[in-house]
């Protein structure tokens, strides 16, 4: 009987196996990690550290503009199941709220402004979220929080309501005739980035399924739109919950912000 041991540097057939498996992982991770990132496109311009980080799935830098871990929303809301229809009492307490405080910011019947998001045929969790939210201080805004402060939960529900029954206003700008959409946008919008972690718009936020308190985007000012993204890619904004929208801003170029604001503003 051989009483050679196997796991020992004295045997030629342990040695060529693990040294010919550490040599195939090597070349795998500068193969996978390094030349590919640095040879593809599909990154930008960003450094070879930020693409080794994309193509590894993690991000290469961790937001630190402050010290104060904010936390995030606590508000959840599910979409309903099936056509919920309002009360009509509830959207006309919504209308005289609206008039009195909201319009002179999101337009008479939530035509689109500039910088103000439009909230006319908004989904009613959506709008609810958000409100709750000012209210709290987890996203936070001067004018809006004075507005809402002291309202109760019925007339957010109610606001919710009464912009959720308006037909959406038509987009608020429009890309020339005879060019389409920047193929850039469509890409980020409806397949993602999955080499940098940024998934599909459309998968939250409407056109191919949503998620919960997800805001319908088309027709939003681009303004508006590229403001919020950069925001929560600085992290200014935070009411996000467990981060999905600050992960996939902090992975966007300010061209892709900007380009993908465009495309939505241009949707009705």
């Amino acid at each position: 009987m051989n009483d050679e041991r196997l796991f020992t540097l004295r045997n030629p057939w342990f040695v060529w196996s693990v040294g010919g498996t550490l040599g195939i992982a090597i070349v795998a991770i500068l193969i996978g990690f390094i030349w590919l990132p640095s040879a593809s496109s599909a990154f930008g311009d960003r450094s070879l550290w930020a693409r080794i980080c994309g193509a590894a799935g993690v991000p290469s830098s961790w937001y630190s503009g402050s010290s104060v871990s904010h936390v995030p929303s606590e508000v959840v809301v599910l979409p309903p199941s099936g056509r919920v229809h309002p009360a009509a009492d509830a959207i006309g307490r919504g209308a005289t709220i609206a008039t009195q405080h909201c319009s002179m910011c999101h337009g008479v019947l939530g035509t689109v402004q500039v910088t103000a998001p439009a909230l006319a045929g908004q989904y009613t969790d959506a709008v609810y979220k958000e409100l709750r939210d000012y209210q709290s201080g987890q996203r936070e805004s001067a004018v809006m929080q004075a507005i809402i402060a002291a309202r109760s939960d019925q007339d957010l529900h109610d606001l919710a309501a009464y912009y959720a029954s308006l037909a959406r206003a038509p987009a608020a700008e429009k890309t020339p005739a005879g060019v389409g959409p920047d193929a850039t946008a469509v890409r980020l919008a409806m397949q993602g980035d999955p080499q940098r972690n940024i998934a599909p718009c459309a998968a939250c936020h409407g056109e191919l399924d949503r998620k919960g308190a997800a805001p319908w985007l088309g027709g939003q000012s681009s303004q508006y739109l590229a403001a919020q993204l950069r925001a929560f890619a600085s992290g200014e904004r935070h009411n996000d919950i467990n981060e999905q929208m600050r992960n996939v801003a902090r992975q966007m170029t300010p061209e892709e912000i900007d380009s993908l604001a465009k495309y939505y503003a241009a949707m009705q």
